[in-house]
C-alpha cells in the first residue's frame, strides 16, 4: 500500500510516517518512480509506534524495544528489550520524583501567597473601615 493508505488506515500523517522511517521504526520499499510501498504489517506496527509514543516513549528508546516485536524468540533481543524498557521506567520514575518535589515547592508557593492575599484583605477591610 501506498503512504496515503497507510495513512488514511492509521490515522498517522504522512509526515509522521517518513519520521517513523527516518528514526528507523518502519520501512518500506520503493516503486521506479521513488514512492514508497508497505507492506500489510505496517498498519499493526504503526499502532503499536503510535502506543509507545503516547506511552512516551521516544523514538531512539521505541527502536530499542522494536527488535523484541521482529525477533521474539531471540533471548539476546528480549534481554536488551527488557533493559531498555527497565531503563525507560527508571527515567519515567526519576521525572516523577521531579515533578513531586516541583509541585511541593509550588504548593508553598501558593500556601505563602493564600496567606499574604489574607493580609491583604484583612488590612483592605481595616482602611476601608476607619474611612
Amino acid at each position: 500500500m501506498r503512504i496515503g493508505e497507510l495513512a488514511r488506515r492509521t490515522g498517522v500523517s504522512p509526515r509522521s510516517l517518513r519520521y517513523y522511517e527516518e528514526q528507523g521504526l518502519l520501512a518500506s520499499s520503493r516503486s521506479d518512480a521513488g514512492q514508497r510501498h508497505y507492506a500489510e504489517g505496517a498498519v499493526p506496527r504503526v499502532s503499536l509506534i503510535r502506543r509507545l509514543f503516547e506511552a512516551g516513549m521516544s523514538s531512539r528508546v521505541i527502536v530499542s524495544v522494536l527488535p523484541c516485536v521482529d525477533i521474539p524468540d531471540d533471548l539476546d533481543v528480549a534481554e536488551e528489550t527488557f533493559a531498555a524498557m527497565m531503563r525507560e521506567r527508571e527515567r519515567i520514575d526519576a521525572e516523577i520524583a521531579h515533578l513531586v518535589e516541583t509541585r511541593a515547592a509550588l504548593d508553598a508557593l501558593i500556601k505563602g501567597n493564600s496567606r499574604h492575599r489574607a493580609e491583604l484583605s484583612a488590612t483592605s477591610g481595616t482602611v476601608a473601615e476607619s474611612a
